[in-house]
């Protein structure tokens, strides 16, 4: 299967047509009975085993990008559930899925009230994914492609832009265990939390 060009989520975004999600409940919450009967992945062929690794390979590119942009965890976590979720209801062969996580990463920063210019995420992430400079022609392209895709996130997401993260809890969870086993237990717990 090719990979799907950015222009097609322009295409995408700018028609915002999208299949009729369900946005009558914001519920985020579903059985992977669910997600397999309903994937708008499967119904373009792509299995469960490779949406796997398609999440995992934007998961990794986010934790690089947030660094690079110097994005504290909550904004990159919430980027990665700004992904998640737009995968549950966009297929993956019809969306760049590097460019929709540069776009989750743009709208979690704002979200999360860390913002970044669009200049600095179009720059930073597309040196990170192609090591190379930046023509005009293709940065204009990029930050149109940043602006017109936070549309078809936020219209994908239903507009839903709350996120409950898990670092709270564990950090109170953590805080009940004897002293001796605090440190070791919070950073296994801190690296299954961030592992996407």
């Amino acid at each position: 299967m090719g990979r799907p060009s950015t222009e097609g989520f322009v295409a995408q975004a700018a028609a915002t047509r999208l299949e009729e999600p369900d946005f009558s409940s914001s519920k985020w919450y579903f059985s992977r009975e669910e997600i397999e009967k309903s994937s708008p992945s499967r119904k373009d062929g792509i299995d469960s085993k490779k949406e796997a690794q398609y999440r995992r390979s934007y998961c990794a590119y986010l934790q690089e990008l947030g660094m690079k942009l110097k994005m504290p965890q909550i904004a990159i976590a919430t980027a990665i559930v700004f992904c998640h979720r737009f995968f549950l209801r966009q297929s993956h062969a019809r969306n760049d899925r590097f460019m929709v996580a540069t776009i989750g990463m743009f709208l979690a920063g704002k979200v999360e009230e860390t913002p970044r210019p669009a200049n600095d995420v179009v720059l930073v992430s597309y040196a990170l994914r192609h090591k190379k400079p930046i023509t005009k022609e293709v940065y204009q392209r990029q930050l149109r492609l940043l602006l017109t895709g936070e549309n078809l996130l936020l219209s994908t997401l239903g507009f839903d832009l709350n996120v409950s993260h898990p670092y709270r809890p564990m950090v109170l969870a953590v805080r009940k265990l004897a002293p001796a086993f605090q440190s070791s237990i919070a950073q296994v717990a801190w690296n299954f939390i961030n592992d996407g």
